[in-house]
C-alpha cells in the first residue's frame, strides 16, 4: 500500500533555504528543482514571492547565486548548506518537486509505503525535529466506486455543483436514469467522501 504523506518540517539552522526564509518571514521560498551531489552539496533552482539575491549571497551554505530574472535563482550549495535533511535520507523518500519553504519551514508532499512514513516521523521525533504532519491518503485505494465515479463526472460535466447551478437534481437523475431521491443519496455519499479526503488541505488553506 502507497502513502501520500503531506508533512511540514522546520529546517535546522544552517540551511540554507530555512535561515534564508527565517530572515524573511514574509517571503515564499518555491524549491523548483534540486539535484544533491554528495557531501552536503547540491544545486537548486527556485523563485521566490521577493527579491532574496542578498540574503542568498550572503549564507555560508551558498557557494554561488545566478539570477535568473523576475526573482528566479539557481544556487550551488556549499558542502554542509543543506540538502534533504537526515531522516529523509536514512528512510530513502524523495519528496515531490517543487516544495515551498516559508519561515523555516519546508512543505514536503511524500509518496511512499505506509511503513516509511511511519519511519520517517519516527526518526523526526527521535532527533527531535519539529514537524506536523498536514495530510495522509491511501493512494493504493480507490477513492469511489465505478457507479459514484459515473454519477460525480456526470454531475460536473453538466454543472450540477456549478454556481449558479446549471442543472437541476431532478433533470440530473433523469438524464442518470434513477430516481430524484435514489441520486440525492449518492450525491450526499460522493460529497462526503470527497470532503473527508481533503478536509486537511481545506482547513490548511482557509482562514
Amino acid at each position: 500500500m502507497v502513502n501520500q504523506l503531506r508533512i511540514e518540517v522546520r529546517l535546522p539552522e544552517g540551511h540554507w533555504s530555512g535561515d534564508v526564509s527565517r530572515s524573511r518571514p514574509e517571503a515564499v521560498l518555491r524549491i523548483e528543482e534540486t539535484m544533491p551531489l554528495g557531501r552536503g552539496r547540491g544545486t537548486a533552482r527556485l523563485s521566490s514571492s521577493t527579491n532574496l539575491i542578498a540574503e542568498l549571497e550572503l549564507h555560508s551554505g551558498v557557494d554561488e547565486v545566478r539570477d535568473l530574472g523576475d526573482n528566479r535563482y539557481e544556487v550551488d550549495i556549499a558542502p554542509g548548506g543543506g540538502g534533504y535533511i537526515k531522516p529523509i535520507r536514512e528512510v530513502g523518500v524523495i519528496p515531490h518537486s517543487p516544495f515551498e519553504v516559508r519561515d523555516g519551514w519546508v512543505d514536503w508532499m511524500i509518496e511512499c509505503a505506509a511503513d516509511k512514513s511511519r519511519e520517517l516521523v519516527q526518526l523526526l521525533r527521535e532527533e527531535e525535529i519539529p514537524y506536523r504532519v498536514i495530510s495522509t491518503r491511501s493512494t493504493g485505494a480507490r477513492m469511489l466506486t465505478s457507479r459514484q465515479r459515473v454519477v460525480f463526472d456526470s454531475a460536473m460535466n453538466e454543472g450540477y455543483w456549478d454556481s449558479p447551478r446549471r442543472i437541476t437534481l431532478s433533470a440530473l437523475a433523469e438524464l442518470l436514469g434513477v430516481s430524484k431521491s435514489t441520486l440525492s443519496v449518492q450525491l450526499h455519499k460522493i460529497e462526503g467522501v470527497v470532503l473527508n479526503s481533503f478536509a486537511d488541505d481545506v482547513r490548511r488553506n482557509s482562514p
